[in-house]
């Protein structure tokens, strides 16, 4: 393949500001950092960054600035960049380099920047000290465009019900775990909590880990005064934490543009596989325990690229699983088909509950940290995969400093997510009456560590019926009843469901 057509990344930038203040860095002023430092990288000027042809920022949680990326390109010198917003997702980086790397192997790009932040840590102090949001907005000419739709990854429904919180519905996948792997309550929070204690070894070494501590599978797993729950059977430290002040920029071009910039070629990390698929509804769905998208992004990020060869799972050294919460990292290892005792460390970060997550920008993070890996140990090839909102959006791609051998080439994603597509939904309404029986389920916790609300998801009828309509509800009841609910396995257990004048409410039997 022509090196005018080969896509390579090369310059990476992280910047984690753990010592803040009201005066600290807003959002654009953490990406502008990463930015210079993936420059610096690269071993290019900074007058380079006028060339660019596209840049692209990951949406934060809370856009600063009403077009931030327009708001970078005039920070950077990049004005003549098409500029896009890259919309709610954790799968966003990852598909920002898959898509960017074919536009460059298609000859519709040449050198692209990509970048996000989350300055909440700043922004909390500033709210705190002083009762007024920041005043973080820069001159905008209009609103910016969307690379991809911004759309809800739940219904007003699901919503309204609290599945859009994250650490709830991730608790009720584990907990369908569970009782699939037919583990006992009190050895699955064992097993959490030895997870996440691999975790946190990395994430003690790395320079940019939002919390550079190491723990205990205990200290991880045991809910107290400190470390209390927060949707059952997670604790504080098995939740992503995006109180953080982060951001990452990584820098994307062809073989033939970095040698005209002048970047040598142990910089270049070629993508070897990339994969990119989206889930099916919330409610949709055929069980929580497992995902089907995520099982063909894992067989597709080694399939559907020619650039990939042989290479399998055991051909990986350095991995790093998206770690929202450990449900999100157990069922990637397990779609992976890794053992629980393989011996690679699951994360090059510590993950997003200890290294910190930018929002929708952590794999931007992971990312770097990846290229930084397979530099160090040539030759090796690195996983990194992505998940947005509800294993709703789930993204690949491994990486080398190996050259990729003949025509890169991505595969039309929606050649393998017809399959995806085309699989019959599960049977669900929005107002259940009648007996039913709990499919799965968490309990909320208040910041007292006290029990405050359940959560159902459950089936009229039996839950091996396919015809059953799923359901979602909460369970309102004194706390003996909501504590009752985390000490021994709800699933299966009957109940009645009816609709309330806002929810619909499930009582057990």
């Amino acid at each position: 393949m022509s090196e005018k057509y080969m896509p390579v990344l090369v310059g990476v930038g992280q910047v984690t500001e753990r010592e803040f203040d009201v005066d600290s860095s807003s959002v654009l002023g953490l990406i502008e950092q990463a930015v210079y430092k993936a420059v610096e990288d690269a071993g290019i000027s900074k007058a380079s960054l006028a060339d660019l042809d596209s840049l692209v920022m990951v949406k934060s949680f809370r856009e600063s600035t009403r077009n931030s990326p327009e708001a970078l390109a005039n920070r950077i010198g990049a004005t003549r960049a098409t500029q896009w917003l890259m919309p709610n997702g954790g799968n966003g980086p990852q598909y920002l380099v898959n898509r960017f790397s074919e536009a460059i192997a298609n000859g519709e790009s040449r050198f692209v920047l990509f970048a996000g932040a989350e300055a909440m840590a700043t922004a909390r102090k500033i709210v705190k000290t002083t009762g007024e949001q920041p005043s973080w907005q820069e001159a905008a000419s209009g609103d910016p465009s969307f690379l991809v739709e911004d759309v809800e990854l739940s219904t007003p429904h699901e919503q309204q019900h609290g599945l859009w919180l994250a650490p709830g519905f991730y608790a009720m996948s584990e907990n369908a775990r569970r009782h699939q792997l037919g583990h006992s309550v009190e050895e699955h929070q064992l097993g959490l909590g030895e997870l996440f204690a691999r975790f946190t070894e990395v994430a003690a070494k790395s320079p940019h880990a939002w919390y550079p501590v190491q723990r205990s599978s205990d200290e991880i797993a045991t809910a107290t005064d400190s470390n209390r729950y927060v949707a059952w059977p997670y604790t504080k430290y098995m939740n992503a934490m995006n109180q953080i002040n982060q951001s990452a920029a990584l820098l994307l071009t062809s073989v033939d543009q970095a040698r005209k910039l002048g970047i040598p070629d142990d910089k270049f990390i070629f993508l070897h596989g990339c994969s990119d698929t989206k889930e099916k509804s919330i409610l949709g769905r055929q069980n929580y325990y497992s995902s089907e998208a995520m099982r063909v992004m894992a067989e597709q990020v080694f399939a559907n690229n020619s650039a990939s060869g042989d290479l399998g799972i055991d051909d990986i050294e350095h991995i790093d699983f998206y770690s929202c919460f450990p449900s999100a990292v157990a069922m990637a290892r397990d779609t992976f088909g890794l053992s629980v005792d393989d011996p690679r460390q699951l994360t090059v970060t510590g993950g997003l509950p200890f290294h910190g997550g930018a929002g929708n920008n952590y794999v931007m993070n992971s990312i770097a940290a990846m290229v930084e890996k397979v530099r160090a140990d040539k030759g090796s090839y690195g996983l990194v995969t992505a998940n947005g909102g509800y294993f709703s959006k789930h993204a690949a791609g491994i990486y080398s400093t190996n050259p990729v051998e003949g025509d890169w080439s991505r595969t039309d994603p929606a050649s393998y997510q017809k399959v995806l597509d085309d699989a019959p939904d599960t049977p669900f309404t929005e107002s259940p009456n009648g007996d039913a029986t709990i499919e799965t389920y968490t309990v909320l916790y208040g910041r007292d560590n006290q029990p405050r609300q359940g959560l159902v998801i459950g089936r009229l009828g039996e839950l091996g019926d396919p015809k059953a309509e799923r359901f979602v509800a909460v369970v309102d009841d004194d706390s003996d009843v909501l504590e009752g609910m985390t000490q021994e396995d709800m699933i299966g257990s009957k109940g009645i469901v009816s609709r309330g004048d806002e929810l619909n409410k499930f009582s057990l039997k």
